[in-house]
């Protein structure tokens, strides 16, 4: 599995993403996804599975120190009493005694971000994270974020997949180190339908899917395509043994715009 480094984070290029995901099928598939090599899991706060995502871990049998996990502090939580507790609270449904990544998951204007940026670094300096991080930040908020951070931010994770256009936040994080992690890296599944990718994915024997996700590794961008399907596990990670040639590559991002943004909500910041 490749893999990629950032502030002294090592990041496996593909995870899963368990957005959605409840229950039993939760726990299934990611017991299932480490045991086909998934290196990478991730979860959050909000996604209320914390608990089967820790079970499925277990499940798999695979040692810990093998496995990168990161979970994601809900808005509510960013005053810095509240994000401690809330992060001891996903360890305890994780049974888990640290992450290895710790997000802030989206902006909150209502706290001021170097006070819960001081909190996510002292929760890394208690020991329950090995790095941290944001997600959904926009390049001014990068800026302010690696400015007031004490602690060195590894990664930024955002929506990503060949219909937006995010060459802004990828030039911003790659400024400051960051990596970047593409959460929706398949659109959602809209891909599947697309005639480039099906071209392009014909003259690899590839699927539109691999197509996409390969795009993004080779952009060294790590990638965590969620999925219910067991099947589509293994299509998802089987993306090592080509590569996309540079008029292929180049293709592929003229399809994005900035209107090709499929997760979007009222308290979402101001967008690049």
């Amino acid at each position: 599995m490749q893999t990629i480094e950032a502030n002294g984070a090592v990041i496996p290029s593909i995870g899963l993403g368990t957005w959605e995901l409840r229950g039993r099928t939760c726990a299934r598939i990611v017991e299932q996804a480490i045991k086909l090599g998934y290196r990478h899991i991730d979860t959050a706060q909000v996604y209320e599975n914390e608990r089967e995502v820790g079970e499925g871990l277990r499940a798999s049998g695979v040692r810990r120190d093998e496995m990168f996990l990161t979970t994601k502090v809900w808005t509510t939580h960013f005053a810095p009493h509240d994000l401690e507790r809330s992060v001891k609270e996903s360890l305890v449904r994780l049974r888990l005694s640290e992450v290895d990544l710790l997000l802030l998951h989206w902006p909150n204007p209502q706290v001021p971000l170097a006070e819960t940026l001081g909190a996510l670094a002292h929760a890394r300096q208690l020991g329950l994270a090995r790095h941290v991080g944001v997600s959904n930040f926009t390049v001014a908020l990068i800026e302010e974020a690696v400015a007031a951070s004490p602690a060195p931010l590894a990664c930024n994770q955002v929506e990503y997949h060949p219909y937006l256009d995010q060459t802004k936040v990828r030039e911003a994080c790659a400024r400051h180190g960051l990596a970047m992690v593409a959460y929706s890296p398949v659109a959602k599944g809209r891909i599947k339908s697309d005639a480039t990718l099906a071209r392009i994915g014909r003259a690899h024997g590839k699927t539109p899917a691999q197509v996409c996700l390969r795009w993004l590794v080779q952009q060294g961008v790590a990638a965590i395509p969620r999925t219910s399907r067991i099947e589509r596990l293994s299509e998802n990670i089987d993306l090592f043994d080509f590569a996309l040639s540079v008029e292929e590559m180049h293709e592929v991002f003229q399809m994005g715009g900035a209107d090709g943004r499929m997760t979007d909500f009222a308290f979402a910041p101001k967008w690049d």
